[in-house]
């Protein structure tokens, strides 16, 4: 990556984990309802797939992909009032956390049961073929939720299909509290293509330029024509799977040996390393929670949405 790549790629990052803290703060203070799903640790991931795409592909994000989210132009404003359930809010207040859709950004938002969004994203990959709009899918899921039918119905689609579809399996090492090594015997999700007959590939998932390079290769690979690759980043979901989460199930050595990769950190140092100064990433860091601050603030001062609200978009019989 280019240094101007990123700084942008940074700038995200910092805009992920400040949001992160900010949102962790607020649940601690009672001002949130629900459950906060912060992905510290997975910024890279989030961020560095979403920087391989064009304007007009499409992205299917999970709960825990903010970082993708302000790549793919949503300002702080709009997160923290949807997160604070406010009049206004792209979810007109009715729902925080991450289920949520911008279709003008191209944004889909996710399924609670995340292997269901696989087919409704290969879908949408669908569309995209038969209408020759020259898009791709991305569509991210985590290591548990690969594990689910409908993943394998949807791979299986696409793969025959040769459709323009890009799997991100984060596998961040717990689905909830159930580690990898219970869930599958085979660790590496990637080799998982190989059954389909389509391209897998293992990153490291902390490093903001193995991501953008394997994304970046997988969606001019699906532009061509040639069909989904899987692409496994491998990193640690540094906080509980919610902020309720005690997270004592997780050996405190393990997060020592993943907080020495921390994303943020490791982009800062290629930074420094491509010329960036230390006064840089300091003004960095400070405008990106100086934004954070300011979009809590400008949320709170918004009313709560309408009683009635609740009742629009609701079926019934």
């Amino acid at each position: 990556m280019t240094k101007a790549e990123l700084i942008v790629a940074y700038e995200n990052m910092l805009l992920a984990r400040e949001f992160d803290h900010a949102m962790i703060n607020l649940y601690r203070q009672s001002k949130i309802v629900g459950g906060v799903y912060a992905q510290i640790g997975n910024e890279a991931s989030s961020v560095g797939t979403a920087m391989a795409l064009q304007e007009g592909d499409i992205i299917f994000p999970m709960h825990r992909d903010n970082g993708a989210h302000f790549v793919r132009g949503m300002t702080p404003r709009e997160m923290a009032i949807n997160f604070l359930f406010r009049r206004g809010s792209i979810t007109r207040g009715t729902d925080g956390t991450g289920h949520f859709a911008d279709p003008e950004k191209k944004i889909y938002g996710n399924v609670s049961h995340l292997g269901a969004m696989v087919p409704v994203a290969v879908g949408a990959a669908l569309a995209q073929k038969l209408s020759k709009s020259g898009f791709v899918v991305l569509n991210y899921i985590g290591d548990g939720g690969a594990s689910v039918g409908e993943v394998h119905e949807g791979l299986m689609m696409a793969s025959v299909q040769q459709l323009p579809f890009v799997l991100v399996i984060e596998n961040n090492q717990y689905a909830y509290s159930t580690p990898v090594a219970a869930q599958t015997h085979n660790p590496r999700f990637s080799d998982r293509a190989i059954g389909y007959g389509i391209p897998g590939v293992t990153v490291d998932g902390t490093d903001i330029e193995a991501v953008f390079s394997a994304t970046s290769q997988a969606i001019e690979f699906a532009r061509a024509g040639n069909g989904p690759t899987i692409i496994e980043t491998t990193t640690m979901r540094m906080r509980g799977h919610a902020e309720h989460d005690p997270f004592d199930y997780v050996p405190k050595e393990l997060l020592e040996e993943w907080d020495r990769k921390d994303p943020v950190l490791r982009t800062a140092t290629l930074l420094l390393n491509k010329g960036a100064s230390e006064s840089e990433l300091t003004s960095m860091q400070q405008q990106a929670k100086s934004e954070i601050e300011e979009a809590v603030a400008y949320a709170n001062t918004l009313p709560a949405p309408d009683a009635a609200e609740a009742f629009k978009n609701v079926f019934f019989q």
